[in-house]
């Protein structure tokens, strides 16, 4: 009879539908301060060794790893994301300890990494599945600001790549440089590297202008900022895009003081965006901001909640990220 049930309880389960996802999914994830514990002599990387300011250690670093893993694995519900960018990781090191001795190690990550000029070491990197996604080509495009030659920043992962049924996907990951010292004082930098890729994207155009190109990253501006409106020139989505545009999937969400993936004191914004040419946002109409309850924690001083950072200052929070991660499914065919 035990038998019976369990087998009649069998086929009930083949008869539910499938909930599984359909899609490419491509996600983006600032991490904050991923650093591992080894001291690198070429970048200033000394408060983020055991028994520098920061007080990391090894256990915080896997604690971290792990972090980051159960990150991902959320935004890919029941798989993987096909494609992660992330930004603020140091190193090499930092990336294989995740693919290799994490939770994702079960996703068949590859990677692409290339080392930056950025002072402090921390570098975009790109995770993609091997089996989904063949790499054709990828640079990284290094930043020159023309009045301060001796100014470092991160460089822009540009790759280019095939999926699994054979559409070849342009792909920027990009950290911005940030606003210290004052988002207007900071702009022009910015606006740079904003500039930067549109030439490299109108390269791509000029060869097909049906491209399909998706730049994802911490912009450390919002949408509507110059960098992206004007020099960039990523726009609103509209129901009939056209080629050659691009446009700003971050853009529906500006105007709603509660809906952001960073917060400054009581404000929140979108410094992190997915960006895609018009012939892919035929394929992607939507982005989405995943604001899991275990990224939040309530915010005592502005009110409602804030993301659940891994330092706030030099205090050690033990938390995920000053960011949540964005991501959006490309119907391709």
């Amino acid at each position: 009879m035990k038998k019976s049930f369990t087998f009649f309880c069998f086929l009930i389960a083949l008869s539910l539908p499938c909930t599984a996802r359909e899609g490419f999914r491509v996600m983006f994830y600032n991490v904050e301060n991923f650093f591992d514990c080894q001291h690198d002599s070429l970048k200033n990387d000394r408060d983020f060794l055991p028994g520098g300011m920061m007080g990391w250690t090894p256990t915080r670093f896997w604690k971290k790893a792990g972090q980051i893993s159960k990150v991902v694995s959320a935004v890919g519900e029941d798989k993987f994301p096909e494609i992660v960018g992330l930004a603020e990781v140091e190193n090499e090191n930092c990336i294989q300890s995740l693919i290799r001795y994490s939770p994702l190690k079960n996703a068949a990550y590859s990677y692409i990494h290339d080392e930056s000029p950025d002072a402090r070491g921390i570098d975009v990197c790109l995770l993609y599945n091997r089996y989904l996604f063949t790499v054709v080509s990828h640079t990284s495009i290094h930043v020159v600001f023309p009045t301060k030659p001796k100014k470092l920043t991160r460089d822009i992962l540009y790759v280019c790549g095939k999926t699994y049924s054979n559409q070849i996907l342009h792909l920027f990951v990009c950290h911005f440089p940030s606003r210290l010292g004052g988002e207007l004082e900071s702009e022009d930098a910015r606006r740079i590297v904003a500039r930067l890729i549109r030439t490299k994207v109108d390269s791509i155009f000029s060869v097909q202008k049906n491209s399909n190109v998706l730049i994802m990253g911490d912009f450390n501006d919002y949408p509507t900022n110059r960098s992206l409106s004007v020099d960039l020139s990523a726009t609103q989505p509209v129901p009939f895009p056209k080629d050659k545009h691009l446009y700003n999937l971050m853009l529906p969400f500006c105007g709603d003081p509660d809906v952001g993936t960073n917060k400054y004191q009581a404000e929140w914004g979108i410094l992190d965006q997915i960006i895609v040419s018009g012939n892919l946002l035929k394929k992607a109409q939507k982005a989405h901001i995943f604001s899991a309850d275990f990224l939040l924690i309530q915010d005592e001083r502005w009110l409602g909640r804030k993301p659940f950072r891994t330092y706030h200052g030099m205090s050690y929070q033990g938390g995920f990220s000053d960011h949540l991660p964005v991501f959006a499914d490309l119907e391709i065919q």
